[in-house]
C-alpha cells in the first residue's frame, strides 16, 4: 500500500497527485440532472480542483454530448493553472477504422479548445471493429502529437495485454485501463486486472470510487437517492450496506475523516488513482480530504473483509 501524505502517482510520462476530477457530471443531464444556468458552481468546482492541487480531470466526448468537453475548455481559459486533461473516444458501431479515433480526437480539441490533451482513451471495448484496431488509432493519434498518453477504459485482462502488446509494437506505453473500482465494485481484484496492471506498469483510473453516491454515506433505507439512482439502488441493497458504512463511519472517526474520505483513500492505498465526480466545492473539498493520510494495513483489511460481504450494486 501507498502513503498518501507524499505519494504521486505515474500516469504517462507524468507524476501526478493520486487522485482526479471525473466530470461525467458536468453537462449530463440524464443521470446527474445537469442544468444550464448552473455553470457558475461547476466553474467554483473547476477552480478548487485546482485549488487543492488535483489537477487532472477526465471527460468524455459522451459526457453531455461533448458539453462536458466545452465546460472544460471554458474554465481553462479562465484559470492560470494549465491542469492535465484526459478524455476518451466513444467507439460507436459505425466508427469501425482506426482513422476514426483521431478524428473523433480532434473534434474533443475542438471542444476543449487545446492543441493536444495529456490521455487519450478508448472508452470501451469495441463492438463492431478490434481491440487492435482502436489501438493503431491510438498510437497514430501520438504520433499525431494529439495526445502524450493513450489508455483505455472498461477493458478486460485480454482486451488490455493485446492493446499494450500492439502499442510497445509501436513504441508506446499502455498509460492506463479507467474501470469501475471501489469497496462495492471488487471485480478488478477478482479478475486479475489490478495485478495484470501492476505487472504491465498500467495505471488502474478508479472511476464511480464512491458507488455512485453510496459510499458517501449520505443515503439510508430511509433517504434514497432521486432520481436514476433512486430506481437503481432499492431499499433492501442500502440496507445491506449499513455494516460496510457503519465501520467506515468507526474508521472515519479514528482519523477525524468521513465516509466518503475513507471509501476514497482505500482506494489510494491500492495504488490506484480514484477520479471522484463533484458539483459543488463543497464535494470538491470532501474529495480533497482523502489526500494527505491514510488508512492502516489494519483498516484496510477490515474493509476488505466487510465489503467483500456486500453484493455488486445492480444498475
Amino acid at each position: 500500500m501507498s502513503d498518501s501524505n507524499t505519494i504521486t502517482i505515474q500516469l504517462g510520462t507524468r507524476q501526478i497527485a493520486p487522485m482526479g476530477t471525473g466530470t461525467w457530471a458536468w453537462g449530463d443531464f440524464f443521470v446527474w440532472g445537469y442544468r444550464w444556468g448552473n455553470d457558475a458552481e461547476i466553474k467554483a468546482t473547476f477552480d478548487a480542483s485546482t485549488d487543492a492541487g488535483i489537477n487532472l480531470f477526465d471527460t468524455a466526448e459522451l459526457y453531455g454530448f461533448g458539453r462536458s468537453e466545452q465546460l472544460l475548455g471554458q474554465f481553462m481559459r479562465q484559470n492560470p493553472v494549465k491542469p492535465l486533461i484526459a478524455t476518451k473516444f466513444f467507439p460507436l458501431p459505425w466508427r469501425i477504422r482506426k482513422q476514426a479515433v483521431v478524428r473523433a480526437l480532434r473534434g474533443s480539441l475542438r471542444r476543449l479548445g487545446l492543441a493536444s490533451v495529456d490521455l487519450y482513451q478508448i472508452h470501451w471495448p469495441p463492438s463492431t471493429s478490434t481491440i487492435e484496431t482502436m489501438a493503431e488509432g491510438l498510437a497514430d493519434a501520438v504520433e499525431a502529437g494529439l495526445t502524450r498518453s493513450v489508455g483505455v477504459s472498461n477493458y478486460n485482462v485480454d482486451q488490455m495485454r493485446r492493446t499494450h502488446e500492439l502499442l510497445a509494437k509501436r513504441g508506446i506505453q499502455l498509460a492506463s485501463n479507467q474501470v469501475e473500482y471501489s469497496l462495492l465494485e471488487r471485480m478488478p481484484e477478482s479478475s486479475g486486472l489490478l495485478a495484470a496492471c501492476r505487472e504491465l506498469g498500467v495505471t488502474l483510473i478508479a472511476y464511480s470510487p464512491l458507488g455512485m453516491g453510496l459510499l458517501t454515506g449520505k443515503f439510508t433505507p430511509e433517504n434514497p437517492p432521486k432520481g436514476l439512482r433512486g430506481r437503481w439502488f432499492k431499499t433492501d441493497y442500502l440496507e445491506r450496506l449499513q455494516p460496510l458504512l457503519g465501520k467506515m463511519r468507526d474508521i472515519g472517526t479514528a482519523h477525524a475523516k468521513t465516509v466518503a474520505q475513507v471509501a476514497l483513500n482505500w482506494t489510494i492505498c491500492k495504488g490506484t488513482l480514484p477520479i471522484p465526480g463533484a458539483k459543488s466545492v463543497r464535494q470538491l473539498q470532501e474529495n480533497a480530504g482523502a489526500l494527505g493520510w491514510q488508512l492502516t494495513t489494519e483498516e484496510v483489511v477490515a474493509l476488505d473483509t466487510i465489503s467483500a460481504a456486500v453484493p455488486k450494486p445492480q444498475h
